[in-house]
């Protein structure tokens, strides 16, 4: 964000309305946190050492004890409310959006158009919708009430900060960076019973899943299956109440953490909850299910089959995920699920994508300058690791043969040498990912550590040949620290940025090739339209570029945006709109 040329703006007091939290919002005169309400963050550097460590405890203590701190199952008490939402032509304008609590610029930019009263997207009149679905990981990298403040709901705030006459409803499943803190973050900004502002969107729901009716006889259902590959009792008794309202007229948009179709080409079983719900819940009525929406992999796909659409948008903020590595055709319910009782497998085929394969595959190159760049604390990890495993080999070279110094040195040399080649081949398959460890995970991260342990070699080589060597203790360790490890640093990120190049090739450390990078560009989102006859338009809003200089909005208008970009936000569609008919009779 820049302040320099922001322009002062005096507040509109006659245009003051209630806002989040039930305070008046002020149009604030700077970019400055202090009038935003809220600090704007920088995009989370997934690849730093003590974030690296956190997260990985965090997911694992989910894994561990995510039953016990389950409170879905306590959710059974709340209200079990059914709102109906339709505009004042018979029809509905609905977006969707999903991974938006990241960095300000990103995140901002699509709540921004989110929020604008109308887009004009390649030659197509786009008005405000009047319902949000926020598709899950609504704030990075955990839950915490200061997170949300400045990640999701600030930026958001600022983009729509009074509610317009429409009065547009919010509704949004968690993710699992949601689940972090066992829901009691969402559950206070989502889940509220009184002051329901959201920025000028109003909450629409009791609990952490959700069920809307929707114009035409469509339904919206929203899902909470991050705790596990189960749903709650409480959660299956709320939706089969709402299932008696459904018929075989009834069209039904569900909403998911997770894209379990793509990810159950590698483990069989993810898909197995949607099935479970599809088939006991919705099938019976005589009702289809037409589209599933779901973010979690933070691009734009869309596979089809028959009526059906599986549409991944995780586009609303957070790092690039790749496209090029997406399989042409699934099956779902994969052949291979353990699911007895699994539903009739389809094959759906991958028909539109963003970026493209093309441009993907060009995002993965950059990765030999983005990772220093966005992970500063990574490169000084690696110079850490490499200046202590250098000195290692340094003092084994240079003692004899046996005396009792090289013994004592070779023991942290075999040490840091285990733990190197450990760590690279954990790297490849963390304990805490999904799927099974196959055998191109053992051979690349292997491999990666062996490549980590010969340019250790060579930089003792290097080092011996250099004056600090022959320096008296301790000024070589203080040179080794002040000059080596910058350099083997940098170098050895760069040995990494080559490892996750290759390696994604492969299919393995995909994320952490994108990841590593954080790139911002290359965000959408979803906006819907269901006419009054129930025909279903998406149109899938890209933003190639985002923006990264804001200023406070001349517009004084009460629902104006803020902030406004410095240089236009130029959306396009990403694909041309999907029209799912509302007469389609396909088999769910």
């Amino acid at each position: 964000m820049t302040d320099d040329s922001a322009p002062v703006v005096e507040p509109d007091d006659t245009h003051a309305s209630e806002a989040a939290g039930g305070r008046e919002a002020h149009r604030p005169r700077s970019t400055k946190p202090h009038e935003l309400g809220f600090t704007p963050r920088r995009p989370v550097p997934w690849l730093a050492p003590l974030l690296l460590i956190s997260t990985g405890l965090r997911t694992l203590l989910a894994m561990l004890f995510g039953a016990y701190l389950d409170k879905r199952e306590l959710q059974r008490a709340f209200a079990d409310e059914v709102p109906r939402q339709v505009g004042p032509d018979g029809g509905l304008w609905l977006d969707y959006v999903a991974d938006l609590g990241d960095g300000f610029d990103a995140t901002y930019s699509v709540a921004y158009l989110l929020a604008q009263r109308e887009l004009t997207v390649d030659g197509h009149r786009l008005p405000r919708a009047q319902t949000l679905i926020m598709g899950g990981d609504q704030v990075y990298p955990s839950a915490s009430y200061a997170a949300y403040e400045d990640r999701c709901k600030g930026p958001y705030q600022a983009a729509l900060p009074v509610t317009p006459p429409e009065r547009p409803t919010l509704f949004a499943i968690p993710g699992n960076h949601d689940w972090y803190d066992g829901l009691t973050a969402f559950l206070r900004i989502f889940a509220r019973t009184r002051d329901r502002h959201f920025g000028g969107w109003l909450t629409g729901q009791t609990r952490s899943y959700f069920a809307a009716e929707l114009p035409a006889d469509w339904w919206l259902l929203g899902l909470d299956d991050q705790s596990g590959s189960y749903l709650d009792d409480p959660q299956l008794t709320y939706f089969e109440q709402v299932a008696r309202r459904l018929g075989p007229q009834s069209r039904v948009i569900l909403v998911v953490p997770e894209p379990t179709w793509v990810k159950a080409v590698d483990d069989p079983t993810a898909y197995d909850s949607i099935d479970y719900f599809v088939r006991t819940v919705v099938a019976p009525t005589g009702a289809r299910v037409r589209v599933i929406l779901s973010g979690d992999l933070h691009h734009y796909s869309r596979y089809e089959s028959g009526d059906r659409q599986l549409i991944t948008c995780g586009g609303g903020g957070a790092y690039l995920y790749p496209t090029h590595q997406l399989p042409e055709r699934i099956e779902v319910p994969p052949r291979e699920t353990l699911s007895r009782r699994a539903s009739r497998t389809r094959e759906y085929a991958l028909a539109g994508r963003y970026p493209t394969a093309g441009r993907s595959r060009r995002y993965g190159f950059g990765v030999f300058a983005r990772l220093p760049w966005r992970n500063p604390g990574f490169v000084t990890l690696l110079g850490t690791l490499h200046t202590l495993l250098m000195l290692a080999m340094a003092g084994v070279a240079t003692q004899d043969v046996d005396s009792t110094d090289q013994r004592l040195f070779s023991v942290p040399l075999v040490m840091m040498v285990v733990v190197t080649l450990l760590g690279a081949a954990f790297f490849a398959k963390p304990p805490t990912a999904s799927g099974n460890r196959q055998v191109r995970h053992w051979l690349l991260g292997v491999g990666h550590g062996l490549a980590h342990v010969g340019l250790a070699a060579l930089g003792t080589w290097a080092w011996l040949g250099l004056p600090p060597h022959d320096w008296p203790w301790p000024l070589p360790a203080v040179a080794a620290a002040a000059l080596y490890g910058p350099v083997a640093g940098l170098v050895a990120t760069q040995l990494v940025a080559g490892y996750l190049l290759l390696a994604g090739a492969f299919g393995v450390n995909l994320n952490e090739l994108f990841a590593g990078q954080g790139i911002e560009d290359a965000k959408a989102f979803l906006r819907m339209r269901i006419d009054p006859d129930g025909t279903l338009t998406i149109y899938p809003v890209a933003i190639d570029r985002v923006g990264r200089r804001w200023q406070v909005n001349p517009d004084p208008g009460p629902d104006a945006s803020w902030l406004a970009p410095a240089e236009p936000l130029r959306p396009r569609l990403a694909e041309p709109p999907t029209v799912v008919p509302a007469d389609a009779r396909a088999s769910s």
